[in-house]
């Protein structure tokens, strides 16, 4: 590994040269491999499940890295592969949210900490996945879909599109875009781009996403500031900037001394980085490759002063027009016994209200059909709730997120448990041919008891409903296969 001799000169100074020296020899390590597990999915036991991320209670690391694109529980939604030291926002997240919340995560894509905090967050929380990316917001939505949370919205949009929402948020997570120096290891092409001036082109958008985003915090309210990076223009010099500029208190989180989580580098001697955060001034947690099993992450927690101005929350009201990006397509009225089907195929109908735009009906949970409104009136809304069904014709075809959502009642669908290679011709969207004895019809794939998505039975083959953008496109199978 070659890197940027600006780097080092950077660098070296701000951790002393014995762990700078033990920084480097971290980096010419492999990898550590990790994945978070969906709780909410039974199981089955894995003996590759290596020991657990101390820092998350669902984190594993695993002793090698499958080809997790030939898992079918991988794309079932059971466990998500995450970078381990990242899983640290759920410690943030458990000591400062106890109470239902609205959560935006502002640069979401592609997911992980997306479904790791609708994973923690209190019941009745709403959480808001954004990402100003267009093609990166698809692979979001697909991620969050397959976790299976209904009280989810997925939007694409810039962070100064917010602005019309007023105080909406109770918790805003900025993984904001940063010069990626903690993604060394993993990501050669970091280092191939790495520079001091990237370095201020980052920081420097990094205080205009948060300037744009600030004013849509509640009083009160928390902001969870992460990277990836090691430099403190980036990092602990942000912070100070916020403090500043918004008057934003950084609060501390309990972490044991044995995590290996080291803290400010502003206070820490050109000696040595500190030992522990607990050994700084300003309650920010860095992880160390040489220190923490993982890749570099910077996190710190910042509160909004109670007293900050605010303009109240912004509901729509239900007779102000959509806008024409949100607005409902030209299609004939869906009619309320496809609606009354749809609605049957949830766990609990009287939770929900259904929407129907175009073709397509949709489950919101009760308690956020205002918000989600709100959002449709003021953003690109990717997807809100639980995509129920398509109607074509006399048609109700059941969504592939059905299939998936926790909210799914299955005893609406048939079910067919399918064998591995069946599996993954599924998944490929190949036809697939169901037992003599599969009743005619939509039919529920299983997978070691795990829904797979929906088939249409007509006998002689079933019609593979698996939304074509996700198919696998590898015709190769490789040796190594299973996590499970």
């Amino acid at each position: 590994m070659q890197l940027p001799a600006s780097f080092i000169a950077q660098t070296c100074p701000l951790l002393g040269q014995k762990a700078f020296d033990s920084l480097v020899e971290a980096l010419l390590q492999e990898p550590p491999v990790s994945i978070r597990l969906n709780r909410r999915r039974t199981l089955p036991e894995s003996e590759i499940l290596q020991a657990p991320v101390p820092w998350c209670a669902d984190g594993y690391y695993i002793a090698d890295r499958p080809t997790f694109t030939f898992d079918p529980l991988f794309h079932a939604g059971c466990y998500y592969v995450q970078e381990a030291s990242s899983m640290f926002v759920e410690q943030a997240l458990r000591k400062y949210v106890d109470r239902p919340v609205v959560m935006l995560d502002l640069c979401a894509a592609p997911g992980g900490k997306s479904t790791h905090a609708r994973s923690l967050l209190p019941e009745g929380s709403l959480l808001v996945a954004n990402e100003v990316i267009r093609n990166r917001s698809q692979i979001l939505a697909e991620n969050l879909t397959k976790w299976g949370h209904p009280d989810v919205v997925v939007t694409n949009n810039d962070p100064a599109d917010f602005a019309g929402l007023g105080t909406f948020f109770d918790v805003i997570l900025t993984d904001v875009p940063c010069s990626g120096e903690g993604m060394f290891r993993k990501d050669p092409v970091a280092i191939d781009e790495w520079s001091p001036e990237n370095v201020d082109v980052c920081w420097q958008r990094q205080r205009r996403i948060l300037t744009d985003i600030w004013p849509c915090l509640r009083p009160g309210g928390l902001l969870i500031y992460s990277t990836c990076t090691y430099n403190i223009k980036e990092d602990e010099e942000n912070v100070r900037w916020m403090q500043q500029e918004f008057g934003a208190e950084p609060l501390p989180v309990d972490i044991p001394a044995e995590w290996g989580i080291t803290g400010s580098l502003l206070s820490a001697s050109n000696d040595s980085v500190a030992d522990n955060a607990s050994d700084t001034e300003l309650p920010v947690y860095r992880f160390l490759p040489h220190r923490t099993r993982g890749e570099g992450f910077f996190l710190a927690v910042l509160r909004k002063p109670e007293t900050a101005e605010t303009d109240e929350p912004y509901y729509a009201s239900t007779s102000r027009k959509p806008s024409k990006k949100n607005g409902a397509k030209s299609a004939p009225p869906v009619s309320k016994e496809a609606l009354s089907t749809a609605c049957q195929w949830l766990l609990a109908p009287d939770a929900f209200d259904l929407q129907a735009e175009g073709t397509l009906i949709t489950a919101i949970p009760h308690e956020h059909t205002d918000r989600v409104t709100a959002l449709r009136q003021s953003l690109r809304v990717i997807q809100a709730g639980v995509e129920l069904a398509e109607v074509k014709g006399k048609d109700l075809i059941p969504a592939h997120a059905l299939a998936m959502s926790q909210s799914l009642r299955r005893e609406c669908f048939p079910t067919e448990e399918i064998a591995y290679e069946q599996a993954i011709a599924y998944l490929r969207k190949e036809s697939i041919v169901l037992s003599a004895d599969a009743p005619r019809g939509y039919v529920l794939l299983t997978y070691r008891d795990i829904p797979l998505g929906f088939v249409k039975n007509i006998g002689n083959r079933a019609n593979n409903l698996y939304p074509q953008e996700w198919r696998i496109r590898s015709g190769y199978l490789p040796e190594k296969l299973l996590l499970y």
